[in-house]
């Protein structure tokens, strides 16, 4: 099974924390965030990691030889020219995956118990192009599911705007937890060149491909884009 992670990001919101540092080598109770998301993907059995690189690119390099690359492959996209958003990440890391077999694609500031076995075994039931990790929880954006989970579009908070992609009798709202599972025929509908996000092509493609949600509501999670997530973070991780 192969993965990527989104490791590119500046993480302007953890600053101070990352004025010399980038997003996915800041410590959450002592081991880097990076380190987190490797360690749990290994626990399901992947062995082929793709990681994206922008910010102090050269730190997160050296990390990973440091750690023998946790006994893995691992492969970088080097994004420190220009930093490609989502999409343009996922488009040039496009080389590493086959056509055979989904993969999973994980932000390095996500913290979180879900099952991605059970994940990857509703993703194979459902036929999903795409399946989202989301849960029901407070947030300034949303995707919007039918009774079924399926995508049907996004909708910001602040703004009362919304993108309808498929026509549904209820809307469900939830939060995105910034993991997918993806297979790799999306590639042939990444057309965009240069930096763009996913998320858009998400809302494209649901007009007519399957792409669903996964409710892990029940699972804990948490997005550490500032220093008081880490800090709550590491408090409830060092309580269970």
């Amino acid at each position: 099974m192969k993965a990527m992670i989104f490791a590119a990001g500046k993480g302007t919101r953890l600053k101070p924390l990352t004025g010399h540092t980038p997003k996915a080598l800041i410590k959450l109770n002592n081991i880097t965030m990076l380190e987190h998301v490797i360690q749990k993907l290994i626990t399901v059995g992947v062995k082929d990691i793709i990681v994206n690189v922008h910010y102090l690119a050269d730190q997160i390099i050296e990390f990973l030889k440091s750690k023998n690359n946790f006994g893995v492959n691992i492969e970088i996209s080097d994004e420190s020219d220009v930093l490609l958003e989502t999409g343009g990440g996922l488009k040039k890391a496009s080389w590493f995956f086959d056509y055979n077999e989904p993969f999973i694609v994980y932000n390095t500031d996500v913290i979180s118990n879900i099952d991605l076995v059970s994940m990857m075994k509703y993703h194979k039931q459902k036929k999903s192009l795409v399946t989202l990790a989301v849960r029901k929880r407070e947030s300034g954006r949303y995707f919007l599911f039918n009774e079924e989970l399926r995508l049907c579009g996004w909708e910001k908070v602040e703004t009362h705007e919304r993108v309808i992609s498929k026509k549904a009798n209820t809307l469900n709202q939830l939060a995105f937890s910034g993991i997918h599972i993806i297979n790799p025929t999306i590639f042939k509908n990444l057309n965009t060149n240069g930096a763009f996000s996913i998320i858009e092509i998400y809302l494209e493609l649901a007009k007519m491909e399957l792409i669903y949600g996964f409710d892990h509501s029940n699972d804990y999670w948490f997005d550490i884009g500032n220093p008081a997530n880490l800090e709550i973070a590491e408090k409830y991780l060092k309580s269970i």
